[in-house]
């Protein structure tokens, strides 16, 4: 259900940029958690991680949803409308390993 996101819509079949998050891969940087971005696929960091990569993205970008890139967890999240969701009809979450 997205209730109370309305960009949905925007959400495409694309694959993750990288097993990491691929900007602390590229500077050398750790991180917490893994988000991807559900327009481009671009795995970033969340933002309890030092450089916050996944937000820094949609500012870049304004692609507005991600999706946890961590095994087991199904949510994503619309920066734009600030909402949480699930989707019955999503694919499996791809995640690192």
């Amino acid at each position: 259900m997205t209730e109370g996101c309305t960009h949905s819509d925007t959400i495409k079949d694309a694959e993750p940029s990288a097993d990491g998050c691929e900007d602390c891969l590229r500077t050398g940087g750790t991180w917490v958690h893994l988000r991807m971005c559900q327009q481009c696929g671009h795995v970033g960091c969340c933002d309890n991680s030092p450089s916050r990569h996944a937000t820094a993205h949609f500012r870049e970008t304004s692609h507005p949803i991600i999706r946890s890139f961590e095994p087991g967890e199904e949510w994503f999240w619309c920066y734009v409308d600030e909402v949480g969701f699930e989707l019955e009809s999503a694919p499996p979450a791809p995640s690192h390993t």
